[in-house]
């Protein structure tokens, strides 16, 4: 062996290299890769699995960390990806954080979870192993096998939901592969999943790795400054606006641009919606919030968006819930702003684009528009819309509803319970919408709802990513619905396992709330959404007694203290009681799986059924064409 290189396996050079990666931003400069979630089988046991012994037997000798990558055990390889996102997400994606698993199975259990990452536009680092490279034991284990090729492997699944792919052959590809899962990983642009599929055998084969491999590197996460034309086309365009409405989506919250977006709005009158991804990128009580825009918007924003005669997107991907289809910018001559580090963002809606960072493009254009302002009666139109909303929200969160609580009053007494810098998190059924609509954020960190895949099963394993990535003293509550629960229980056992202070409020409405409400409105009378057993034999429907099922004592199972919440005030109660326990705690509460949800104000486009011999699906087909009649492309 030569001097300037050194014997290891790849399993173990992966893992050496990762704990030698750093990002800086602004001067910051912290581990990229933090630690490794994973779950051992036959594929990465003996390969990553045995390096990541050796790094943590190392680490013991040492008495640290540091040049070391911790490994947690969690028990859904979806999970450990979903923790990851959680983390870099809740670390403005400076930091992120690995997962391993076995071949088949294992492998493909993470194909969710890195559609999840790359849709949210969040970096993770995935290592799923693979079959044979030498090809002798072939046909292995849990391995595919395609007729029209000896090439195909199920990892080829995640090729189009990762940003970078890659399937190591050789121990030498590790190295030019690597490097680019990197440079993936700290582009503010282009991020999402990387993933780097190991063949078992490959995990074990030693190679001379040239020591210069192992140094540490610093990654620069840059910004983007906007370019002079670019940034003159939109001020233009801004001046000329009278009904002017800025929508924050995640990238002002990625890029820490809150301040700077506080600036803007009280410089121009302009009034500011937000995205899930984005609320919270300006506090709620600011003079130019309007709270969230399209299907789950507030009547504030999507009043002010139908009257918008300049759109500025900063950071919003415009997915079909902020332009609620296409048919709440219905200004027939609306004109779009689009700020954001991604082209195909930048120049969705046929907008005047600046392709910059989302900081550096606001304090550029606060600038430019010195001394314009939008007129002194549309302010205090913005003024008096937001204030009528903020009384039907204040209605929302103390309704007395009986003889069950809404899950709306569930949530403000945890906005009125939770501090500015408290994490609240969610991800699916209904109550994204409604934390949308309602949710008073005064800060961008306290705000955690995955709405771009809004993936059932994402907020349990999400709580163990952020409380990984925030401080001591702040207090992480992932909100559960029943059918989320069911989906991804095992999760508590890691956060036992790793005694993390984390709060999970399980509301229990025996059934799916948001698609029951969807179906129902759509004429499909909220077939198959309750828990229910079938009745009337085998051609009956799922409408039979309650399934005797018991959550709480599910959630008791898995080693958790469970405290059960009698309605609004014991809940309020049992939730000071958790934040001061020094350990996990599930709050139990039953909710009305009816409702009553907050005030609706836009549209969302899920085609009915042209023909139906169901008069509930026929009025509801004539309800949708009508509705159609105001969809467009903005161009």
């Amino acid at each position: 062996m030569m001097s300037d290189t050194i014997r290891l396996t790849v399993g173990q050079a992966i893992v050496r290299f990762l704990a030698a990666q750093y990002s800086e931003r602004d001067g910051v400069r912290q581990r990229l890769v933090t630690g490794m979630f994973g779950i051992f089988g036959h594929g990465n046991v003996c390969g990553v699995g045995q390096a990541l012994l050796e790094d943590q037997v190392a680490a013991e000798k040492d008495g640290s960390l540091e040049g070391h990558l911790p490994y947690y055990l969690v028990r859904n390889e979806q999970s450990g990806v979903h923790a990851a996102v959680a983390f870099s997400r809740q670390r403005n994606r400076t930091q992120t954080m690995a997962v391993t698993t076995s071949i088949g199975p294992g492998a493909t259990n993470m194909v969710t979870g890195a559609a999840l990452a790359t849709t949210n536009r969040i970096p993770v680092l995935l290592f799923p192993s693979d079959q044979f490279a030498s090809r002798i034991p072939d046909p292995v284990l849990q391995q595919l096998e395609s007729p029209q090729t000896l090439d195909t492997a199920v990892t080829d699944c995640f090729r189009p939901v990762s940003r970078f792919f890659d399937r190591i052959l050789r121990p030498e590809q590790a190295i030019p592969s690597l490097m680019n899962a990197m440079r993936v990983l700290t582009d503010p642009a282009d991020t999402g999943a990387v993933t780097i599929a190991l063949p078992q055998d490959v995990q074990a084969e030693a190679y001379d790795w040239p020591v210069a491999f192992f140094a540490e590197r610093t990654w620069h996460i840059g910004r983007p400054v906007p370019e002079p034309a670019a940034l003159a086309r939109a001020v233009e365009v801004i001046r000329s606006a009278e009904r002017p409405l800025l929508v924050a989506g995640g990238g002002v919250v990625y890029s820490e641009a809150s301040e700077q977006l506080r600036a803007f709005a009280s410089a121009t009158g302009i009034p500011v919606a937000d995205t899930p991804a984005g609320k919270g990128a300006i506090n709620w009580d600011h003079p130019s919030a309007v709270g969230g825009v399209g299907s789950t918007g507030t009547t504030a924003a999507n009043t002010l968006a139908r009257e918008a005669d300049v759109v500025i997107g900063v950071g919003t991907r415009y997915s079909d819930f902020t332009t609620a289809s296409h048919t709440v910018f219905a200004d027939p001559n609306v004109r779009f702003v689009n700020v954001n580090t991604l082209g195909l963002d930048a120049a969705k809606h046929g907008a005047t684009m600046v392709q910059a960072d989302a900081r550096e493009a606001l304090t550029s254009l606060t600038e430019a528009l010195s001394g314009w302002q939008t007129d002194e009666a549309y302010r205090a139109r913005v003024v008096e819309l937001d204030e009528a909303w903020q009384r039907d929200v204040d209605e929302c969160y103390h309704r007395d509803h009986t003889p069950l609580p809404a899950q709306t009053e569930v949530f403000g007494a945890l906005n009125e319970l939770m501090g500015p810098r408290d994490v609240v998190i969610n991800a699916a059924g209904s109550m994204p919408g409604d934390l949308q609509a309602l949710w008073r954020a005064s800060t961008p960190e306290q705000y955690h709802v995955e709405y771009a895949y809004s993936c059932m099963g994402y907020e349990i394993p999400a709580a163990i990513g952020a409380r990984f990535a925030v401080d001591d003293d702040v207090q992480v509550v992932a909100i559960v619905g029943d059918g989320t629960y069911q989906m991804a229980p095992m999760e508590l056992a890691t956060i036992v396992q790793e005694g993390l202070r984390v709060i999970i409020v399980l509301l229990d409405n025996g059934g799916f709330a948001s698609i029951g409400a969807l179906s129902e409105s759509r004429g499909s009378q909220r077939f198959g959404t309750r828990y229910r057993m079938r009745s009337g034999g085998e051609t009956g429907r799922l409408d039979g007694d309650v399934i005797p099922f018991d959550l709480a004592a599910n959630a008791a199972s898995w080693g958790l203290e469970v405290l059960r919440c009698d309605g609004i005030e014991q809940f309020r109660a049992n939730y000071v009681t958790a934040a001061a326990s020094s350990g996990p705690v599930v709050l139990h509460i039953h909710t009305d799986l009816m409702g009553p949800n907050p005030p609706g104000s836009a549209w969302w486009e899920v085609p009915v059924a042209e023909v139906s011999t169901l008069e509930s699906t026929q009025t509801a087909r004539v309800e949708y064409e009508h509705q159609k009649q105001g969809q467009r492309h903005y161009l």
